[in-house]
């Protein structure tokens, strides 16, 4: 049976979850048909004051590579923070992609070649990355954020998290 696309809970509620972004494994991915990941930065991979990449997330993302799986950084922070973490590793990125709106993820899939049915998106916010990539009719995953930061605006962000949450944990709570 497909989701409804049009409520509010099927965009607000992750596909899957995982602990950490490297739980994301290549197997997991070509498990479930997904050969392209749009990938958030901050939170997700690094917090936001860690400038580049360390060896965890370099060896994560030539673990992707080696089983052929494409991947682009979509973020909504600024170009320098963006370049800097991408001199590295040298992927597709898009800085001040205004997510939920998709134009840098349609974008993405188009330079790395792939199709709404094999692309994922990865992520730390429900507002923002899963939002985002469910508009489309992807596959959303979401992981805890790292180092989340305590702002007003933050806080009720994520407040307003907490009940897709809770749907995502009970309707896989078997599994958990």
């Amino acid at each position: 049976m497909k989701k409804n696309k049009h409520t509010l809970s099927y965009l607000l509620t992750p596909d899957y979850m995982f602990s950490t972004f490297d739980e994301v494994t290549p197997e997991f991915l070509e498990n479930i048909g997904i050969s392209a990941l749009l990938i958030d930065i901050d939170n997700t991979l690094a917090p936001y004051e860690q400038d580049t990449p360390d060896e965890r997330i370099v060896a994560w993302f030539d673990s992707l590579r080696a089983h052929g799986i494409k991947a682009s950084l979509i973020s909504n922070n600024h170009p320098p923070r963006v370049e800097l973490f991408n001199q590295s590793l040298g992927l597709p990125a898009y800085p001040d992609s205004g997510k939920p709106k998709s134009r840098s993820l349609l974008a993405a899939m188009e330079e790395m070649g792939s199709t709404r049915e094999t692309t994922a998106g990865l992520g730390d916010q429900l507002l923002t990355d899963a939002l985002a990539v469910h508009r489309l009719d992807m596959i959303s995953i979401i992981v805890p954020p790292i180092k989340d930061k305590t702002t007003p605006f933050f806080r009720f962000k994520r407040w307003l998290e907490k009940p897709y949450i809770r749907k995502y944990k009970k309707q896989h709570e078997e599994k958990l």
